[in-house]
């Protein structure tokens, strides 16, 4: 690829510290933004987003997608304009100069990585039993939870050499395990076998109206398209953002919508909507059903458990490295800025945020008829989604700082639907949720604003001057 401008200098503008290497072209960044958004999501929550509203399972799944792509378009404004490794918290930070403010968003972030990887826990608990055809209670599937974050804190400890190719690798076996899925589920309806009457038909409890379902069942499916907000962390690694971010991003989020809606679509018209929401590894059933006794579709659970696992491992790095961060920056108690001797990794950070997970996936399993995943999946949304309506209302704000850089313009209708949208999907009388995701959003919000507290009250005593 030719030149058409000097390569950048190999220093900051503060001449102190070296400029991340910019390696990532269209390619890479598209098979970055795929990886990110599989995941947990699809494989454990199909079945309780069918529960909601029935067999239209695949409009929760769509209008997801919409909201994602709609706020895609904010995101893509502010990266292209500041193509820095920052995300929601520098952009927010930009738009109102409030510190205390830029830390909430910040630290949910890193809270929606707590929740998305202890959801994945217990999904892959569930994969793990249906894998190897164990009947097992609820105790068990919890203490698997438990042993495999356990294993989590172990390889992040011990630190983990993250490259492009093997992002690669892991979008490969989890993009397989959904195609897997597609294609055994058309062989199952090709020969006449399923059931097409159902992927029109809403079901919904007798206590919500079908626009409060599918607002419900939104929520949930939220959880799916998240993951495409991450890429722009990558803005400062990746060769000329501005001009190759808005189409790598908005041909990402169309492939997997595209892929979830035919998910969705097969997992109903092969399996009956009860027996899909009562089942803890969904798309399992689906592939057992359309073909049983197939070798292949023994595959499917540990294809499943696979790609959960990698949703944890990313998700504890990123809340351990964003805790670390805001030790490093002063703004959360020094301890938790503490760096491994020889292994070179945030040692309080990972522990401090895998007790909390710990603590999370059992307090959440204590009620052996709690939809565990869901319950977790819907908070990981309830926290992104705060974040993301902060984010479109940048937008907004931050059009009267003038940039020189040509950037995407998200246009001014956009960003005030993804506002009121997503803060449509947070608020509780019209999102549907249940009260435990506000809890469990509240309390971990509490000890994020507990540990600034006494940050602070530890900054005052050793500056009593000021």
């Amino acid at each position: 690829m030719s030149q058409s401008s000097p390569p950048a200098p190999a220093h900051t503008s503060d001449g102190d510290q070296p400029a991340l290497k910019r390696v990532m072209g269209s390619g890479l960044l598209l098979l970055f933004i795929i990886g990110d958004i599989l995941g947990t999501g699809i494989y454990a929550l199909t079945g309780q987003v069918a529960g909601e509203v029935g067999g239209a399972a695949w409009l929760p799944f769509a209008i997801a997608f919409v909201v994602a792509a709609i706020t895609a378009c904010s995101y893509l404004e502010l990266v292209t304009k500041y193509p820095q490794a920052a995300g929601a918290a520098l952009y927010v930070h930009k738009a109102f100069r409030v510190h205390i403010l830029s830390f909430l968003v910040c630290f949910t972030v890193m809270c929606s990585g707590i929740t998305s990887a202890s959801a994945a826990s217990r999904a892959f608990a569930a994969n793990l039993a249906a894998g190897f055809g164990l009947d097992v209670g609820n105790g068990v599937i919890l203490a698997i939870a438990l042993g495999f974050m356990l294993l989590v804190l172990a390889v992040n400890l011990r630190g983990v050499g993250e490259s492009v190719r093997i992002n690669v690798v892991l979008t490969a076996i989890e993009l397989s395990g959904l195609l897997l899925v597609i294609l055994l589920s058309l062989y199952f309806i090709a020969g006449g076998n399923a059931d097409f009457s159902r992927v029109v038909a809403f079901e919904t409890a007798a206590d919500k109206s079908v626009f409060l379902a599918v607002s419900t069942a939104t929520s949930l499916a939220f959880f799916a398209m998240v993951g495409f907000e991450d890429s722009v962390n990558m803005a400062e690694e990746t060769k000329d953002p501005s001009r190759i971010f808005p189409r790598i991003m908005f041909t990402g989020l169309g492939i997997t919508g595209a892929i979830y809606v035919l998910v969705s679509i097969c997992a109903v018209a092969v399996v009956p909507v009860g027996r899909l929401a009562e089942s803890e590894t969904p798309l399992a059933t689906v592939v057992q059903t359309a073909t049983p006794g197939f070798p292949i579709a023994d595959l499917l659970p540990f294809i499943s458990m696979f790609a959960v696992a990698n949703s944890a491992l990313i998700n504890m790095l990123m809340a351990s490295r964003l805790l670390y961060g805001m030790s490093k920056q002063g703004v959360l108690p020094s301890f938790l800025s503490k760096v491994h001797r020889t292994r070179r990794t945030p040692e309080s950070a990972i522990v401090f945020t895998t007790v909390i997970a710990l603590g999370l996936i059992t307090f959440v399993s204590l009620d052996p008829d709690s939809p565990v995943v869901s319950l977790l999946g819907g908070t990981t949304s309830l926290l992104l989604l705060a974040v993301f309506a902060g984010v479109n209302l940048s937008v907004l704000v931050l059009r009267r700082d003038q940039s020189a850089v040509k950037h995407f313009n998200a246009g001014r209708v956009l960003p005030v639907v993804g506002t009121v949208t997503c803060l449509y999907l947070v608020l509780p009388w019209s999102s549907g949720r249940p009260a435990g995701q506000y809890e469990i959003a509240g309390v971990l919000l509490a000890i994020g604003l507990a540990l600034w507290l006494l940050t602070w009250v530890i900054h005052r005593r050793q500056r009593p001057g000021e």
